[in-house]
Parts: structure tokens; C-alpha cells; sequence
């Protein structure tokens, strides 16, 4: 199909001209108390609900503590915690205290909190942990602005509680519909792939207008759920689980995981939290949810974990062809008939109750669709993953865009695009293939950087996304690279690197992929292992000593039959580019990339000016 300039979709609902994100909570209070809304996980293991009138108790009483020890309306509150119950109850508290909060990643150094801090002017801060308290000590002395730091480790919200118990229910009242639309709600820093991160401005407006036009597009998600069958219908399920739940597991301080806090909370959805990605699965077995949000390598992993599984236990082969049936079922449904073949189909029964029910199961068993964004997810895990009954619903945004501007929808969905644009939202791809967007969600700029924002935000409301793409004539949009990152080769050829990056972490062995070339002769790559992976490959290729020793990283990296393994990755990276695009040389590194290192962000992208500088040997030894 044709490719088009621009393409914009009109606004299909009305968005509130009055009040904030406060009013979700009081209205849920109001309209259904006894709604569940969240759920917390005890130190048993068992989920406790929480209803819409408790969480507006919660949330209020918190609130007043901010309000007593001085917050006033617009000052900044930082909130540095992984993701748990008490982080949304925080950030509605400071939104009730008529204040901006300022999500912080748990796993900053001091050095980037005091940037943070510093930069946004905050006055107080909400750390999870005496860790982090321990860091903000060590930069405290410069940071003239703050005021106070409470510690959820130490019964932060019980400090608050008691100290706001003397405020009045009409002075929090006035402090909670202080704040309009086009008031500043968040500043949330940008995970800084290259320089300094910088706040991006997110008012009660962007953020109402996300939710509003995310919550009636993706209605699916939050009606009843159904148990899948093996030819993708359902029924309703029975087993009393029987209103939409979500898990979150992704940083919420991140752009994706906030937006569906705050979705969740408007729908009234059973919203958990988990904050450690390396216990996912189990939790996602306890709270069963029926939609999750993920970036891809959450995909890529679960996908790896169950590879790794079949074949320690004798059936590696028969999950391949479970895989491949799968995916060529799925495709059926993009083809001109609008199914699979005969045989194929077939195949797809057999495997739904021999392979697909298990791998729902491990998501808990009621999850029907999920949510991916950060990243390309692949066309080959989509068509897997909606082959085994999991519709993936990937989408594209950024921190400066409240999140997703396109969405594939249950209804209209394009594997291997980033969908649509979202109601009231324009696409228009420039001269030089940087995607352009414009819409209610567009941040209002940087804050106290007038001369960064003047380079990204145009008068007139467009916003250079930095990120190169093409819209096809029925509006779906595909990203292709970051304009930043296009590689130039020797020979003027110009290289997304993310296309060949995503198609090599696809494989099971793969940890992660750069692809290099920028002014070279040919394009290059180097490559990690998946840690995880390697000790079920080396048992099964005959490499893995006594106690499970040589299945390191180290132990395999210049082994010749994973090298083989490998080299299939890269020809089947290869073989969706074309030759002058193709990666000619790889090598593989002894060691893994970790964002704990500084080399992925907390979204798990790289940072790739860093590795090029730690690499820059490696990268040099592919040329010689």
C-alpha cells in the first residue's frame, strides 16, 4: 500500500473542560463504594482488595499529612520507589494536596537524583527504601529546596497520617480542586538514552485526554472475561474472577505504566502491583489478570522461558512446531481469506489443548489481551503470541506524548505496525521521515527549558518525535528507527539499527544486540547471551559440567556451536533488510548488559553511547 504524509483520526468523545485527575477517585467513591479497585499483596502471598471507598480514604488521609507538613498547590513532591501499592496511593495523595509529583527511578545513582531533585525544585521526596534515603543524605546539603524526605520502609504513610489528622476535610477539599486541566500534574524525566534527562510538563488535560480516548478505544480489555477456545472465541468465564484486573510490573516511572495506573483507576479495574520482574511469573499465576502491559523483552523472555522448559524436559521439538502452527495461524487471519488452512488449523486444535492452555496459564490463565510499547515488539512474537490466544496490542508514544498516540485495536489490528492514531491525534511523516504528531496528549514543553522545547514543539502544536517511520493510506503507522540513531555506511547507505536489533533478540540466546557501521565499510553487531538460556542449551549439547559449571557467558562465548547458533540468529535478522543493510560481522561478549551497569534504561533500552565507549575495542576489532 501507499505510503501517506499525514493522516489524523477525529475525536470520538467528549474530554472534560473542568476538575483533574483527582475527580476519578472521588466520583468512584461516590458512584460505587464498594467497588474494588485495587488489591494489595500481603507478606503471606495473598491479595487483599481494596475498594473505591477505602482507596479515597487512603488517599485523603495521606494527603493531609502533605498538606500539614507545608505542601502547597503546584510544589513538587518526588516519589522514588519501584512500583507498589503505596506508590499510587502517594501519587493521588499529592494530587488531593493540590501539588506536581515527580516520579524518580529506583535505581538512580546520587549523582541523578540530585540532578532530578535539584532541576525540579522539589520540596519533599518519598523514597521506598533507607537505601535511597542513604543516597539522597549524600546530596541533601546542595539541595536548598527540600524540605522534608519520609521513607515507606519506615511507615511513611502512617507518619503522614498522623501528622495530617488535624486538617479539615473542606481545607483538603479546597487543596484537591485547586488544579484545571491546563494545571502542571507530573514532571516525568526522560530516561536519558543520551545527555541529561530533562522534565517533561504533563498537565491534568494530557493526561485526561490520554485516558479518555485510550479507555473507549480499548474498550475490550475491561468487559467481563472470557476463557479462549482453540478457534480464538470464548465464554464467559465462571470461575468468579469476574471483573477486568491488571498486574503492574512495569517502573511507574515510566509514561506507559503511569497511564495505566490512572486508566485502571478511572475503569474501576482490579489494579495490582508487583515490582520485581524476576518473580513475574508466579505473580502473574496468584492475581490472574485478564490484561497486562509489557515492553518486549517481557514478551521475548516469557516466549524464551517456555522454549527453555520443553526442551529441558524432552520436547523442544514439539514446542517449535506448537510455535510454528501458531504463528502461520495467525497469519492466516491477515491473509485473503481471512483463515488459516485446513491443516493448519487443525494443527492449532491439537496444540491448544496440548501447548496453548499452558502458556495462557502461566499468565495467569485469564489474560486475553496485552499491551506492549517502548519498543518493536516483532511481527513473529505478535503472530505467536495472538496464535496461542493472546491479542498483543502494540502501540507507540512517548514520555512528551502522555504516552501512546497509535494503537492497534481489538478491532483493527496490523501486526508489525504501532496501529492507528488514537481519536483526535495526527500523524505526519516530514521530508526526512521523522514522524510528527499533534494532539491533547502532547506534553506542554520542558520544564525551565525554554530552548530545548522550541527545537522539539512547533507553535502550532506539532511534535518531532525524533523517531523515523511511514504511515500506509489506511492510517497504520510502522516506526523504523530513531533519527539519531541511523547508521550511515561508508557508502552512503543509511541503517535502522533497531530493525536488525530486534529480529537477533528474538532469539532465545540472545541477551541483547548493537548493531554498529556509522561511516563503515559494512554493518557489524555485537551480541550478548541470555544468562538464563544457556545452562538448559549447554545440558542439552552435551557442554555443561558437574554442578552446572561452563554454562556460563564467559564459559560459551567462542564456543563453535553456539557461534552457529548465533550466526543462524543473524541470517535470520538478515534476511528482512537487504544486503547492503545486512550485518556481515558479529561477536559475541562474555559478558551480559545490565541497567544495574548503566547499560539499558530502565525501560531496558540501550544506552548506546555508553556501550560504544566501553566497546569501542570490540567494535574496532570487527574491522580490522
Amino acid at each position: 500500500m501507499p505510503d501517506v504524509r499525514e493522516y489524523s483520526t477525529p475525536l470520538t468523545v467528549d474530554l472534560p473542560t473542568t476538575g483533574n485527575l483527582t475527580d476519578d477517585v472521588v466520583r468512584n467513591a461516590t458512584e460505587a463504594p464498594d467497588a474494588v479497585v485495587l488489591a494489595r499483596r500481603g507478606a503471606d502471598g495473598t491479595w487483599d482488595d481494596v475498594t473505591a471507598a477505602g482507596f479515597l480514604a487512603e488517599v485523603r488521609q495521606v494527603a493531609k499529612g502533605l498538606v500539614a507538613a507545608g505542601i502547597g498547590p503546584g510544589d513538587r513532591v518526588a516519589l522514588v520507589s519501584r512500583t507498589r501499592w503505596e506508590w499510587t496511593v502517594l501519587d493521588y495523595a499529592i494530587w488531593f494536596a493540590g501539588a506536581v509529583s515527580v516520579p524518580v527511578y529506583d535505581s538512580s545513582s546520587a549523582e541523578q537524583l540530585e540532578h532530578l531533585l535539584r532541576d525540579s525544585g522539589a520540596t519533599a521526596v518519598v523514597a521506598e527504601t533507607r537505601a535511597h534515603l542513604a543516597r539522597i543524605s549524600t546530596v541533601r546539603a546542595g539541595l536548598d529546596e527540600l524540605h522534608h524526605v519520609w521513607v515507606i520502609d519506615d511507615n511513611a504513610l502512617d507518619v503522614l497520617r498522623r501528622l495530617g489528622a488535624d486538617v479539615a476535610d473542606d481545607v483538603l477539599e479546597q487543596r484537591r480542586t485547586h488544579a484545571g486541566p491546563a494545571d502542571l500534574a507530573t514532571l516525568l524525566y526522560t530516561s536519558g538514552t543520551t545527555g541529561e534527562p530533562k522534565g517533561c510538563m504533563l498537565t491534568h488535560g494530557n493526561l485526561t485526554t490520554e485516558v479518555t480516548v485510550a479507555l473507549h478505544e480499548l474498550a475490550a480489555l475491561f468487559e467481563p472475561p472470557t476463557r479462549p477456545d482453540g478457534d480464538g472465541a470464548g465464554d464467559t468465564d465462571s470461575d468468579g474472577d469476574d471483573g477486568p484486573s491488571t498486574l503492574l510490573f512495569l517502573p511507574l516511572a515510566h509514561v506507559f505504566a503511569r497511564i495505566i495506573q490512572i486508566g485502571s483507576v478511572r475503569a474501576r479495574v482490579r489494579l495490582g502491583h508487583s515490582h520485581d520482574v524476576r518473580d513475574l511469573l508466579p505473580r502473574l499465576q496468584e492475581f490472574r489478570p485478564t490484561f497486562v502491559l509489557a515492553v518486549p523483552r517481557v514478551f521475548e523472555k516469557i516466549f524464551t522461558t517456555a522454549s527453555q522448559r520443553a526442551t529441558a524436559d524432552g520436547k523442544g521439538a514439539g514446542f517449535d512446531r506448537a510455535a510454528a502452527t501458531a504463528i502461520a495461524w495467525s497469519r492466516g487471519l491477515d491473509g485473503p481469506k481471512g483463515h488459516a488452512s485446513i491443516a493448519v488449523r487443525a494443527r492449532h486444535t491439537a496444540f491448544e489443548r496440548l501447548v496453548y492452555r499452558g502458556l495462557r496459564d502461566t499468565l495467569g490463565g485469564r489474560c486475553r489481551y496485552a499491551v506492549c510499547g517502548g519498543a518493536p515488539l516483532g511481527e513473529r512474537l505478535g503472530h505467536f503470541y495472538r496464535g496461542i490466544g493472546v491479542e498483543v496490542l502494540e502501540g507507540y508514544g512517548l514520555t512528551e506524548t502522555s504516552a501512546a498516540v497509535t494503537a492497534n485495536l481489538p478491532d483493527a489490528v496490523r501486526i508489525g505496525t504501532v496501529g492507528r492514531p488514537l481519536p483526535g491525534v495526527a500523524v505526519r511523516v516530514a521530508d526526512d521521515g521523522e514522524l510528527l504528531v499533534r494532539g491533547g496528549q502532547v506534553f506542554t514543553g520542558y520544564w525551565r527549558d525554554e530552548e530545548a522545547t522550541a527545537e522539539v514543539l512547533e507553535p502550532d502544536g506539532w511534535f518531532h518525535t525524533g523517531d523515523v517511520g511511514e504511515v500506509d493510506d489506511e492510517g497504520f503507522v510502522r516506526v523504523t528507527g530513531r533519527k539519531k540513531e541511523i547508521l550511515v555506511t561508508a557508502g552512503g547507505k543509511n541503517v535502522a539499527p533497531t530493525v536488525l536489533e530486534d529480529r537477533l533478540r528474538a532469539h532465545p540466546l540472545v541477551g541483547q544486540a548493537l548493531v554498529v557501521g556509522d561511516r563503515e565499510p559494512f554493518i557489524a553487531a555485537l551480541v550478548t547471551l541470555d544468562a538464563e538460556a544457556l545452562p538448559a542449551w549447554a545440558a542439552a549439547h552435551g557442554k555443561a559440567g558437574r554442578g552446572g559449571r561452563g554454562t556460563t557467558p564467559s564459559d560459551l562465548a567462542g564456543d563453535p556451536d553456539l557461534l552457529a547458533e548465533i550466526q543462524a540468529a543473524v541470517d535470520d535478522a538478515n534476511s528482512g533488510v537487504s544486503k547492503a543493510e545486512s550485518i556481515r560481522r558479529f561477536r559475541v561478549l562474555a559478558t551480559e548488559w545490565t541497567e544495574e551497569d548503566g547499560h539499558l534504561t530502565p525501560s531496558l533500552k540501550l544506552r548506546r553511547q555508553v556501550l560504544m565507549r566501553q566497546h569501542k575495542d570490540d567494535v574496532a576489532d570487527l574491522y580490522l
